[in-house]
């Protein structure tokens, strides 16, 4: 089933309601369902999420430009409410995948093919529009990106108004909520008017996420957030995805095999194949990717043989 585009309501009560229409609830995760909670690295969690998120899935998804394909036949079923690692080395697929689960190919060259869904939710359906997908399906990019010319304030609350919202009660909820979410209000509370470019680059990347969470969304991607911030902001933003786990499901692209090892839950291997097409090459539990992974591939590249 594809849920409608319907408008999003600017009189809506709550942030919530800039979700497309009619979403499903999502159901319990089976035990022995990869949504079922599984450990960071070796250790056990101490706190169950909130509530499971709906699950991101992608069944034979191949993304093309000009005719050569990128990436090819890709399914995997991303958990909710966990932190799911996208690794392998550079031009295997990895951003150009999260780029495509974002609909960022929809004015390119690039041609996306496949079933990508979010729950019930098909983000490629007829009557979908991208607005829609991207109120669900929050995304940071590699470098800070904060609108250079808006304040603290502006920048947390620009997804919201760019979805009609106006209520000055609403966006300065919405506002306090997410950087407080962001692990930024403290930071920021009596600064909110000044110019978001004078926070440093580890804030600035903090507020992009802010930004994100804004609208509320079911998913948040992040393509390699930490690779230009120092260590201490570095270990900042990883503090920020293992809280934020607990209430939205995070796909996170990197280089950094030790980050991956740190901060999920999960981990995909990607890998180039002979005609340098990238591919999924193994998916599961961070913890047996790393020490007990199937493929000879995959054992290759994290033991740093290959890529």
């Amino acid at each position: 089933m594809t849920q409608s585009s319907a408008s999003i309501s600017a009189d809506s009560p709550r942030a919530t309601d800039l979700r497309a229409p009619n979403r499903p609830s999502g159901a319990p995760a089976d035990a022995d369902s990869p949504s079922a909670r599984v450990t960071k690295g070796e250790s056990a969690a101490t706190s169950e999420p909130q509530h499971e998120r709906e699950a991101l899935v992608l069944k034979d998804v191949s993304v093309s430009f000009d005719g050569r394909l990128a990436v090819k036949n890709v399914s995997v079923e991303v958990p909710g409410n966990r932190v799911t690692a996208f690794v392998g080395p550079s031009g295997c697929g990895k951003t150009t995948l999260l780029r495509a689960i974002n609909r960022l190919h929809d004015q390119g060259a690039g041609v996306v093919r496949g079933s990508l869904h979010l729950g019930e939710l098909d983000l490629y359906g007829p009557d979908v529009r991208p607005e829609i997908v991207r109120s669900r399906i929050g995304m940071v990019f590699q470098r800070p990106n904060p609108f250079p010319t808006m304040s603290i304030y502006e920048n947390a609350i620009a997804g919201l108004r760019l979805n009609g919202v106006r209520q000055k009660w609403l966006l300065r909820e919405a506002a306090e909520d997410a950087l407080r979410r962001a692990a930024l209000w403290d930071l920021v509370k009596d600064r909110l008017r000044e110019p978001a470019i004078r926070l440093s680059g580890g804030q600035q990347q903090r507020l992009c996420i802010a930004r994100a969470l804004a609208v509320e969304p079911d998913v948040l991607l992040m393509d390699e957030p930490c690779s230009s911030l120092d260590p201490v902001a570095t270990g900042k933003i990883e503090a920020l995805m293992a809280d934020l786990s607990t209430q939205i499901t995070i796909v996170l692209v990197t280089h950094n095999m030790f980050q991956a090892s740190r901060v999920s839950d999960f981990a995909a291997v990607f890998l180039l194949d002979d005609d340098r097409v990238g591919e999924l090459v193994e998916f599961g539990p961070t913890r047996v990717i790393f020490h007990d992974p199937s493929d000879p591939r995959t054992r290759s590249y994290v033991e740093g043989k290959i890529g």
